[in-house]
């Protein structure tokens, strides 16, 4: 049963995500990431780290969405042009994607043997509050750092795109 769940709620993740990369409607988009988000939550839950699943609830399916929300009603994205991608933008999306695959086929080769007892072996991380929170302020402080960094300059983005913006329909009037 605990294998039928693994799979359905991975479908999901994965349907959900392709869903986003495909859509053309930005709103529809960010609620199919909502899709996508609970279906994470839901692995987490199989896996037993429920706080990490409501973590991923609050954080990502409510609070993230809502900004994304936020930033395509300030930038007016239905009414912007179609993008229409050149072959330098083509060329770099291949060899993206390419080096994703490569990397998928190099997990693979390592051969590594995840099963239950290697499993059973290895200390859990995230099952509690206080065992999450000394894994993400010592082992994953610098990724934790960067990745507020990389939302502040995003946040900053969207104000100076949203500015120039309007800016320009001022000087257009």
């Amino acid at each position: 049963m605990v294998d039928f769940l693994f799979y359905l709620f991975a479908l999901i993740t994965v349907l959900g995500a392709g869903a986003v990369v495909l859509s053309r409607n930005p709103v529809n988009a960010a609620m199919l990431l909502i899709v996508s988000f609970m279906g994470t939550a839901s692995l987490f839950v199989t896996l037993g780290a429920y706080f990490l699943a409501a973590v991923q609830v609050a954080v990502y399916a409510g609070a993230v969405i809502v900004l994304f929300l936020f930033i395509i009603m300030l930038l007016n994205v239905d009414a912007a042009e179609q993008f229409r991608p050149d072959y330098v933008t083509f060329a770099g999306g291949l060899i993206a994607a390419a080096l994703m695959i490569l990397g998928t086929l190099k997990l693979f080769e390592r051969g590594e043997n995840f099963t239950l007892l290697t499993l059973q072996e290895l200390d859990p991380v995230g099952v509690s509050t206080q065992s999450f929170g000394m894994e993400l302020f010592t082992t994953y402080m610098l990724p934790f750092q960067v990745a507020g960094i990389l939302l502040l300059i995003a946040m900053l983005g969207v104000v100076f795109i949203s500015k120039r913006d309007k800016e320009t329909r001022k000087d257009a009037a």
